[in-house]
Protein backbone atom coordinates (compact mmCIF):
# COMPACT_ATOMS: atom_id res chain seq x y z
CA UNK A 1 0.00 0.00 0.00
CA UNK A 2 1.49 3.33 -1.05
CA UNK A 3 1.93 6.32 1.30
CA UNK A 4 -0.46 9.24 0.54
CA UNK A 5 1.24 12.21 -1.05
CA UNK A 6 0.70 15.64 0.62
CA UNK A 7 0.71 18.56 -1.81
CA UNK A 8 3.16 21.34 -1.21
CA UNK A 9 1.49 24.29 0.62
CA UNK A 10 0.53 27.19 -1.56
CA UNK A 11 2.36 30.52 -1.00
CA UNK A 12 -0.76 31.93 0.67
CA UNK A 13 -1.02 28.94 3.00
CA UNK A 14 2.67 29.21 3.84
CA UNK A 15 2.24 32.89 4.59
CA UNK A 16 -0.65 32.46 7.02
CA UNK A 17 0.74 29.31 8.55
CA UNK A 18 3.88 31.00 9.78
CA UNK A 19 4.69 33.93 12.05
CA UNK A 20 3.48 37.23 10.62
CA UNK A 21 5.38 40.50 10.60
CA UNK A 22 2.95 43.23 9.56
CA UNK A 23 3.49 46.82 8.51
CA UNK A 24 0.29 48.73 9.28
CA UNK A 25 -0.16 51.82 7.09
CA UNK A 26 -2.85 54.30 8.00
CA UNK A 27 -5.15 53.91 11.01
CA UNK A 28 -3.16 53.01 14.12
CA UNK A 29 -6.23 51.30 15.60
CA UNK A 30 -5.68 48.28 13.34
CA UNK A 31 -2.43 47.36 15.05
CA UNK A 32 -4.18 46.43 18.32
CA UNK A 33 -6.24 43.71 16.61
CA UNK A 34 -3.21 42.35 14.80
CA UNK A 35 -1.14 42.26 17.98
CA UNK A 36 -3.99 40.44 19.74
CA UNK A 37 -3.56 37.65 17.14
CA UNK A 38 0.12 37.36 17.99
CA UNK A 39 1.46 39.22 14.94
CA UNK A 40 4.47 41.49 15.08
CA UNK A 41 3.22 44.92 13.99
CA UNK A 42 5.00 48.09 12.97
CA UNK A 43 2.70 51.05 12.40
CA UNK A 44 3.75 53.57 9.78
CA UNK A 45 2.38 57.04 10.39
CA UNK A 46 1.00 58.21 7.07
CA UNK A 47 -1.51 60.69 5.77
CA UNK A 48 -2.56 61.24 2.17
CA UNK A 49 -0.90 64.17 0.38
CA UNK A 50 -2.53 67.44 1.30
CA UNK A 51 -4.15 65.78 4.31
CA UNK A 52 -6.78 64.42 1.95
CA UNK A 53 -7.74 67.92 0.82
CA UNK A 54 -8.13 67.78 -3.01
CA UNK A 55 -7.34 71.50 -3.39
CA UNK A 56 -4.10 71.16 -1.44
CA UNK A 57 -3.16 67.99 -3.34
CA UNK A 58 -3.67 69.74 -6.70
CA UNK A 59 -1.57 72.68 -5.50
CA UNK A 60 1.23 70.33 -4.46
CA UNK A 61 1.11 68.70 -7.90
CA UNK A 62 1.52 72.11 -9.54
CA UNK A 63 4.45 73.04 -7.31
CA UNK A 64 6.04 69.62 -7.94
CA UNK A 65 6.19 70.13 -11.71
CA UNK A 66 9.91 69.58 -12.51
CA UNK A 67 10.72 72.98 -13.98
CA UNK A 68 8.91 74.88 -11.24
CA UNK A 69 10.18 72.61 -8.46
CA UNK A 70 13.75 73.36 -9.52
CA UNK A 71 13.10 77.11 -9.27
CA UNK A 72 11.48 76.67 -5.86
CA UNK A 73 14.43 74.69 -4.51
CA UNK A 74 16.86 77.37 -5.67
CA UNK A 75 14.71 80.12 -4.16
CA UNK A 76 14.40 78.28 -0.86
CA UNK A 77 18.14 77.74 -0.71
CA UNK A 78 18.58 81.49 -1.11
CA UNK A 79 15.94 82.22 1.53
CA UNK A 80 17.48 79.98 4.19
CA UNK A 81 20.94 81.27 3.39
CA UNK A 82 19.74 84.81 4.05
CA UNK A 83 18.11 83.71 7.30
CA UNK A 84 21.13 81.75 8.53
CA UNK A 85 23.70 84.38 7.52
CA UNK A 86 21.79 87.23 9.21
CA UNK A 87 23.60 88.88 12.14
CA UNK A 88 21.02 90.81 14.15
CA UNK A 89 22.72 93.32 16.45
CA UNK A 90 21.08 95.15 19.35
CA UNK A 91 22.03 98.74 18.54
CA UNK A 92 19.84 100.71 20.93
CA UNK A 93 16.57 101.43 22.65
CA UNK A 94 14.06 104.23 22.09
CA UNK A 95 10.39 105.22 22.29
CA UNK A 96 8.23 103.59 19.64
CA UNK A 97 7.15 107.03 18.43
CA UNK A 98 10.79 107.97 17.86
CA UNK A 99 12.18 104.77 16.34
CA UNK A 100 9.43 102.75 14.60
CA UNK A 101 8.76 104.13 11.10
CA UNK A 102 5.10 105.09 10.67
CA UNK A 103 4.26 105.06 14.39
CA UNK A 104 1.91 107.81 15.57
CA UNK A 105 0.54 108.93 18.93
CA UNK A 106 -2.76 107.18 18.19
CA UNK A 107 -1.37 103.96 16.69
CA UNK A 108 -1.68 100.71 18.64
CA UNK A 109 0.29 97.74 17.36
CA UNK A 110 -0.92 94.23 18.14
CA UNK A 111 0.17 90.63 17.67
CA UNK A 112 -0.92 88.40 14.83
CA UNK A 113 -2.65 89.10 11.54
CA UNK A 114 -4.92 92.18 11.11
CA UNK A 115 -7.93 92.41 13.42
CA UNK A 116 -10.49 95.05 14.33
CA UNK A 117 -11.42 96.13 17.85
CA UNK A 118 -14.80 94.41 17.59
CA UNK A 119 -13.21 91.02 16.85
CA UNK A 120 -10.41 91.16 19.45
CA UNK A 121 -10.48 88.65 22.28
CA UNK A 122 -10.47 89.46 26.00
CA UNK A 123 -6.70 89.60 26.61
CA UNK A 124 -6.06 91.82 23.60
CA UNK A 125 -8.89 94.20 24.48
CA UNK A 126 -7.56 94.33 28.02
CA UNK A 127 -4.08 95.20 26.78
CA UNK A 128 -5.40 97.86 24.37
CA UNK A 129 -7.45 99.63 27.03
CA UNK A 130 -4.54 99.51 29.48
CA UNK A 131 -2.22 101.01 26.87
CA UNK A 132 -4.66 103.85 26.14
CA UNK A 133 -4.82 104.71 29.84
CA UNK A 134 -1.01 104.52 30.05
CA UNK A 135 -0.70 106.94 27.11
CA UNK A 136 -3.08 109.40 28.77
CA UNK A 137 -5.52 109.08 25.88
CA UNK A 138 -8.27 107.86 28.23
CA UNK A 139 -8.96 108.49 31.90
CA UNK A 140 -10.05 104.97 32.76
CA UNK A 141 -10.67 101.57 31.18
CA UNK A 142 -14.29 102.29 30.28
CA UNK A 143 -13.31 105.48 28.49
CA UNK A 144 -10.48 103.58 26.80
CA UNK A 145 -12.91 100.96 25.47
CA UNK A 146 -15.09 103.73 24.05
CA UNK A 147 -12.07 105.36 22.41
CA UNK A 148 -10.89 102.05 20.94
CA UNK A 149 -14.34 101.50 19.39
CA UNK A 150 -14.63 105.07 18.07
CA UNK A 151 -12.37 104.72 15.05
CA UNK A 152 -9.92 107.31 16.39
CA UNK A 153 -7.25 104.65 17.07
CA UNK A 154 -5.29 103.00 14.27
CA UNK A 155 -4.73 99.28 14.88
CA UNK A 156 -1.93 97.59 12.95
CA UNK A 157 -0.19 94.22 13.22
CA UNK A 158 3.29 94.47 14.70
CA UNK A 159 4.64 92.43 11.79
CA UNK A 160 3.53 95.08 9.29
CA UNK A 161 5.65 97.67 11.17
CA UNK A 162 8.92 95.67 11.32
CA UNK A 163 8.00 94.78 14.90
CA UNK A 164 7.04 91.77 17.02
CA UNK A 165 5.18 91.59 20.31
CA UNK A 166 4.72 88.67 22.67
CA UNK A 167 1.20 87.54 23.69
CA UNK A 168 -1.22 90.43 22.94
CA UNK A 169 1.76 92.31 21.49
CA UNK A 170 0.12 95.65 22.25
CA UNK A 171 2.60 98.45 21.68
CA UNK A 172 1.89 102.16 22.03
CA UNK A 173 3.80 105.32 21.20
CA UNK A 174 5.56 105.92 24.54
CA UNK A 175 6.75 102.37 25.11
CA UNK A 176 10.49 101.81 24.84
CA UNK A 177 11.62 99.45 22.12
CA UNK A 178 14.64 97.33 21.33
CA UNK A 179 16.23 98.55 18.09
CA UNK A 180 17.98 95.82 16.07
CA UNK A 181 19.89 96.03 12.83
CA UNK A 182 20.66 92.99 10.69
CA UNK A 183 24.29 93.74 9.87
CA UNK A 184 24.33 91.27 6.97
CA UNK A 185 21.33 92.64 5.07
CA UNK A 186 20.69 96.08 6.61
CA UNK A 187 17.05 95.70 7.72
CA UNK A 188 15.78 96.83 11.13
CA UNK A 189 13.48 95.16 13.67
CA UNK A 190 11.84 96.27 16.92
CA UNK A 191 10.10 94.92 20.00
CA UNK A 192 9.05 96.38 23.33
CA UNK A 193 10.50 95.59 26.76
CA UNK A 194 9.70 92.69 29.05
CA UNK A 195 7.30 93.51 31.86
CA UNK A 196 8.62 90.30 33.42
CA UNK A 197 6.13 87.68 34.59
CA UNK A 198 3.79 89.36 37.07
CA UNK A 199 0.31 90.65 36.26
CA UNK A 200 1.22 92.31 32.95
CA UNK A 201 -0.23 94.13 29.96
CA UNK A 202 0.87 91.62 27.34
CA UNK A 203 -1.24 88.97 29.10
CA UNK A 204 -4.30 91.26 29.15
CA UNK A 205 -3.93 92.64 32.69
CA UNK A 206 -4.55 96.39 32.92
CA UNK A 207 -5.06 97.60 36.50
CA UNK A 208 -3.25 100.52 38.12
CA UNK A 209 -0.24 98.38 39.09
CA UNK A 210 0.24 97.42 35.43
CA UNK A 211 0.01 101.03 34.24
CA UNK A 212 2.34 102.25 37.01
CA UNK A 213 4.93 99.67 35.96
CA UNK A 214 4.69 100.85 32.34
CA UNK A 215 5.25 104.43 33.49
CA UNK A 216 8.40 103.40 35.38
CA UNK A 217 9.61 101.45 32.35
CA UNK A 218 9.07 104.54 30.18
CA UNK A 219 10.76 106.96 32.59
CA UNK A 220 13.58 104.87 34.08
CA UNK A 221 14.07 101.38 32.66
CA UNK A 222 13.94 102.23 28.96
CA UNK A 223 16.10 105.37 29.13
CA UNK A 224 18.70 103.54 31.25
CA UNK A 225 18.89 100.70 28.71
CA UNK A 226 19.27 103.30 25.96
CA UNK A 227 22.26 104.85 27.73
CA UNK A 228 23.72 101.41 28.46
CA UNK A 229 23.95 100.45 24.77
CA UNK A 230 25.44 103.86 23.99
CA UNK A 231 28.26 102.93 26.38
CA UNK A 232 28.67 99.25 25.46
CA UNK A 233 28.08 99.43 21.72
CA UNK A 234 26.11 96.89 19.66
CA UNK A 235 25.42 93.43 21.07
CA UNK A 236 25.70 90.37 18.78
CA UNK A 237 22.43 88.56 19.45
CA UNK A 238 22.99 85.54 17.22
CA UNK A 239 26.12 84.77 19.23
CA UNK A 240 24.24 85.12 22.52
CA UNK A 241 21.39 82.94 21.22
CA UNK A 242 23.83 80.18 20.30
CA UNK A 243 25.45 80.35 23.72
CA UNK A 244 22.08 80.31 25.51
CA UNK A 245 20.99 77.14 23.69
CA UNK A 246 24.27 75.50 24.70
CA UNK A 247 23.46 76.42 28.31
CA UNK A 248 20.01 74.79 28.39
CA UNK A 249 17.58 77.44 27.06
CA UNK A 250 15.26 77.12 24.09
CA UNK A 251 14.85 80.95 24.17
CA UNK A 252 11.09 81.14 23.96
CA UNK A 253 9.80 80.10 27.37
CA UNK A 254 13.06 79.10 29.06
CA UNK A 255 15.41 82.10 29.22
CA UNK A 256 17.59 81.74 32.30
CA UNK A 257 20.87 81.54 30.42
CA UNK A 258 19.85 84.07 27.77
CA UNK A 259 18.88 86.65 30.37
CA UNK A 260 22.17 86.11 32.21
CA UNK A 261 24.15 86.59 28.98
CA UNK A 262 22.21 89.66 27.85
CA UNK A 263 22.42 91.29 31.26
CA UNK A 264 26.14 90.51 31.41
CA UNK A 265 26.55 92.40 28.13
CA UNK A 266 24.51 95.41 29.30
CA UNK A 267 25.52 95.67 32.98
CA UNK A 268 28.69 97.77 32.47
CA UNK A 269 26.68 100.32 30.50
CA UNK A 270 23.89 100.35 33.06
CA UNK A 271 26.41 101.10 35.79
CA UNK A 272 27.92 103.95 33.75
CA UNK A 273 24.55 105.53 33.01
CA UNK A 274 23.56 108.91 34.44
CA UNK A 275 20.86 107.51 36.72
CA UNK A 276 21.00 107.44 40.51
CA UNK A 277 22.25 104.46 42.50
CA UNK A 278 18.72 103.84 43.74
CA UNK A 279 17.37 103.79 40.16
CA UNK A 280 20.12 101.40 39.09
CA UNK A 281 19.21 99.13 42.00
CA UNK A 282 15.57 99.24 40.88
CA UNK A 283 16.60 98.13 37.39
CA UNK A 284 18.88 95.36 38.66
CA UNK A 285 16.13 94.10 40.98
CA UNK A 286 13.58 94.22 38.15
CA UNK A 287 15.76 92.19 35.79
CA UNK A 288 16.44 89.71 38.59
CA UNK A 289 12.69 89.28 39.21
CA UNK A 290 12.22 86.99 36.19
CA UNK A 291 14.25 85.11 33.61
CA UNK A 292 12.03 86.59 30.90
CA UNK A 293 14.04 89.83 30.54
CA UNK A 294 15.69 88.50 27.36
CA UNK A 295 12.51 86.92 25.95
CA UNK A 296 11.45 89.84 23.73
CA UNK A 297 15.05 90.29 22.57
CA UNK A 298 15.06 86.87 20.90
CA UNK A 299 11.77 87.66 19.16
CA UNK A 300 13.26 90.72 17.51
CA UNK A 301 16.43 88.80 16.71
CA UNK A 302 14.40 86.19 14.81
CA UNK A 303 12.30 88.88 13.12
CA UNK A 304 15.40 90.69 11.85
CA UNK A 305 16.75 87.48 10.35
CA UNK A 306 13.52 86.19 8.79
CA UNK A 307 12.53 89.51 7.24
CA UNK A 308 15.71 89.31 5.16
CA UNK A 309 14.09 86.44 3.21
CA UNK A 310 10.90 88.33 2.31
CA UNK A 311 10.38 88.93 -1.39
CA UNK A 312 12.47 86.07 -2.76
CA UNK A 313 10.55 85.05 -5.86
CA UNK A 314 9.37 81.41 -5.96
CA UNK A 315 10.24 80.73 -2.31
CA UNK A 316 7.85 78.61 -0.23
CA UNK A 317 9.68 79.33 3.06
CA UNK A 318 7.63 80.71 5.97
CA UNK A 319 8.89 84.06 7.30
CA UNK A 320 6.37 84.60 10.11
CA UNK A 321 3.85 82.73 12.22
CA UNK A 322 1.67 84.95 14.42
CA UNK A 323 -1.58 84.76 16.37
CA UNK A 324 -4.04 87.39 17.58
CA UNK A 325 -6.16 85.13 19.80
CA UNK A 326 -8.79 84.74 17.08
CA UNK A 327 -6.78 83.82 13.98
CA UNK A 328 -3.42 82.23 13.32
CA UNK A 329 -1.58 83.75 10.35
CA UNK A 330 1.54 82.86 8.37
CA UNK A 331 3.57 84.83 5.85
CA UNK A 332 5.66 83.32 3.05
CA UNK A 333 8.86 84.65 1.47
CA UNK A 334 7.61 84.36 -2.12
CA UNK A 335 4.34 86.20 -1.45
CA UNK A 336 5.47 89.19 0.65
CA UNK A 337 2.86 91.19 2.54
CA UNK A 338 0.16 88.52 2.36
CA UNK A 339 -1.40 86.74 5.33
CA UNK A 340 -2.75 83.18 5.20
CA UNK A 341 -4.98 82.47 8.15
CA UNK A 342 -6.95 79.86 10.04
CA UNK A 343 -8.61 79.72 13.44
CA UNK A 344 -6.42 80.16 16.53
CA UNK A 345 -6.02 76.93 18.49
CA UNK A 346 -6.17 76.03 22.16
CA UNK A 347 -2.86 75.67 24.00
CA UNK A 348 -2.62 72.36 25.88
CA UNK A 349 -0.49 72.22 29.01
CA UNK A 350 -0.27 72.62 32.79
CA UNK A 351 -2.49 75.29 34.35
CA UNK A 352 -1.73 77.38 37.40
CA UNK A 353 -3.54 76.37 40.58
CA UNK A 354 -7.21 77.33 40.51
CA UNK A 355 -7.56 77.49 36.72
CA UNK A 356 -9.07 75.03 34.25
CA UNK A 357 -8.59 74.61 30.47
CA UNK A 358 -11.95 76.27 29.83
CA UNK A 359 -10.56 79.47 31.46
CA UNK A 360 -7.90 79.88 28.78
CA UNK A 361 -7.96 82.14 25.78
CA UNK A 362 -6.91 80.78 22.40
CA UNK A 363 -3.33 80.90 21.14
CA UNK A 364 -2.03 84.48 20.93
CA UNK A 365 1.21 86.34 20.23
CA UNK A 366 4.01 87.01 17.77
CA UNK A 367 6.40 84.87 19.82
CA UNK A 368 6.04 81.99 17.33
CA UNK A 369 8.64 83.94 15.33
CA UNK A 370 11.08 81.94 17.49
CA UNK A 371 9.81 78.65 16.07
CA UNK A 372 9.75 80.20 12.59
CA UNK A 373 13.50 80.79 12.95
CA UNK A 374 14.11 77.35 14.49
CA UNK A 375 14.33 77.73 18.25
CA UNK A 376 11.59 77.72 20.90
CA UNK A 377 9.46 74.62 20.34
CA UNK A 378 11.76 73.51 17.51
CA UNK A 379 14.74 73.43 19.90
CA UNK A 380 13.23 71.86 23.01
CA UNK A 381 15.85 69.13 22.71
CA UNK A 382 18.36 71.80 23.79
CA UNK A 383 16.27 72.54 26.89
CA UNK A 384 14.62 69.32 28.12
CA UNK A 385 13.82 70.99 31.45
CA UNK A 386 11.21 73.06 29.58
CA UNK A 387 8.80 70.13 29.87
CA UNK A 388 8.29 71.02 33.53
CA UNK A 389 6.60 74.21 32.33
CA UNK A 390 4.80 73.18 29.14
CA UNK A 391 4.12 69.50 29.84
CA UNK A 392 5.24 66.30 28.15
CA UNK A 393 8.43 64.29 28.59
CA UNK A 394 12.09 64.66 27.76
CA UNK A 395 11.55 62.13 24.95
CA UNK A 396 8.83 64.42 23.58
CA UNK A 397 11.24 67.37 23.66
CA UNK A 398 13.81 65.41 21.65
CA UNK A 399 11.16 64.15 19.23
CA UNK A 400 9.82 67.62 18.47
CA UNK A 401 13.19 68.76 17.11
CA UNK A 402 13.55 65.65 14.97
CA UNK A 403 10.01 66.02 13.61
CA UNK A 404 10.61 69.65 12.68
CA UNK A 405 13.49 68.50 10.50
CA UNK A 406 10.87 66.84 8.28
CA UNK A 407 9.22 70.16 7.37
CA UNK A 408 12.25 72.45 7.15
CA UNK A 409 14.79 73.15 4.45
CA UNK A 410 18.15 73.18 6.21
CA UNK A 411 20.04 73.01 9.50
CA UNK A 412 21.54 76.25 10.77
CA UNK A 413 25.29 75.71 11.40
CA UNK A 414 25.52 78.95 13.39
CA UNK A 415 23.08 77.88 16.14
CA UNK A 416 23.39 74.26 17.24
CA UNK A 417 21.98 71.71 19.72
CA UNK A 418 24.56 69.82 21.81
CA UNK A 419 22.17 66.96 22.73
CA UNK A 420 21.75 66.10 19.03
CA UNK A 421 25.49 65.97 18.36
CA UNK A 422 25.54 69.71 17.62
CA UNK A 423 22.95 69.48 14.88
CA UNK A 424 21.96 72.92 13.59
CA UNK A 425 18.51 74.32 14.28
CA UNK A 426 15.86 73.06 11.83
CA UNK A 427 15.51 76.13 9.62
CA UNK A 428 13.22 77.29 6.84
CA UNK A 429 9.70 75.90 7.27
CA UNK A 430 8.52 74.87 3.79
CA UNK A 431 4.74 75.13 3.37
CA UNK A 432 4.86 72.32 0.81
CA UNK A 433 6.43 69.93 3.31
CA UNK A 434 3.91 70.83 6.00
CA UNK A 435 1.02 69.95 3.70
CA UNK A 436 2.73 66.93 2.15
CA UNK A 437 3.72 65.30 5.46
CA UNK A 438 0.84 66.47 7.62
CA UNK A 439 3.39 67.51 10.28
CA UNK A 440 2.47 70.90 11.75
CA UNK A 441 5.03 73.19 13.40
CA UNK A 442 5.18 72.82 17.18
CA UNK A 443 4.93 75.94 19.35
CA UNK A 444 5.44 76.21 23.09
CA UNK A 445 3.79 79.25 24.63
CA UNK A 446 2.14 80.86 27.61
CA UNK A 447 -1.62 80.70 28.21
CA UNK A 448 -3.54 83.89 28.97
CA UNK A 449 -6.94 83.91 30.64
CA UNK A 450 -9.77 84.40 28.16
CA UNK A 451 -11.02 87.46 30.03
CA UNK A 452 -9.34 90.85 30.21
CA UNK A 453 -7.57 91.91 33.38
CA UNK A 454 -6.36 88.53 34.68
CA UNK A 455 -3.17 87.55 32.86
CA UNK A 456 -1.14 84.36 32.52
CA UNK A 457 -2.69 81.13 33.84
CA UNK A 458 -0.44 78.43 32.39
CA UNK A 459 1.79 77.30 29.54
CA UNK A 460 1.79 74.49 27.02
CA UNK A 461 2.06 73.23 23.46
CA UNK A 462 0.02 74.11 20.39
CA UNK A 463 0.15 73.83 16.60
CA UNK A 464 -1.06 76.09 13.78
CA UNK A 465 -4.24 75.26 11.88
CA UNK A 466 -3.50 73.28 8.71
CA UNK A 467 -5.88 75.64 6.91
CA UNK A 468 -3.32 78.46 6.94
CA UNK A 469 -0.76 76.29 5.13
CA UNK A 470 -3.32 74.98 2.66
CA UNK A 471 -4.22 78.57 1.72
CA UNK A 472 -0.54 79.43 1.30
CA UNK A 473 0.21 76.40 -0.89
CA UNK A 474 -2.84 77.13 -3.05
CA UNK A 475 -1.90 80.79 -3.47
CA UNK A 476 1.68 79.85 -4.36
CA UNK A 477 0.47 77.34 -6.95
CA UNK A 478 -1.80 79.95 -8.52
CA UNK A 479 0.91 82.63 -8.51
CA UNK A 480 3.72 80.41 -9.81
CA UNK A 481 1.96 77.82 -11.94
CA UNK A 482 -1.51 79.09 -12.79
CA UNK A 483 -5.00 78.14 -11.48
CA UNK A 484 -5.29 74.84 -9.61
CA UNK A 485 -9.01 74.21 -10.15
Amino acid sequence: MSTPQHPEPTPAAALFGGELSVVNVGLAMFDADLKAQGAKVSTLEWTPPGGGNPEAARALDVLDEPGLAEKIEAANAEAVERIMSARPMLIGFGRALDVVPGMTATTILHAGPPITWERMNGPMKGAVTGALVFEGLAEDLDAAAGLAASGAITFKPCHEMNTVGSMAGVTSASMYMHVLRNETHGNLAYTNLSEQMAKILRMGANDRSVVDRLVWMRDVFGPMLKEAVEFTGPVDLRLLLSQALHMGDECHNRNGAGTLLLFQALAPGLLQSSFTTEQKKEVFDFVASSDYFSGPTWLAMAKAALDAANGIENSTVVTAMARNGVEFGIRVAGLPGQWFTGPAQQVIGPMFAGYKPEDSGLDIGDSAITETYGFGGFAMSAAPAIVALVGGTVADAMGYTRDMGEITTAQNPNVTIPALDFQGLPTGIDVRKVIDTGILPVINTAIAHKEAGIGMIGAGITHPPAEAFTKAVTALAEALGGPTS
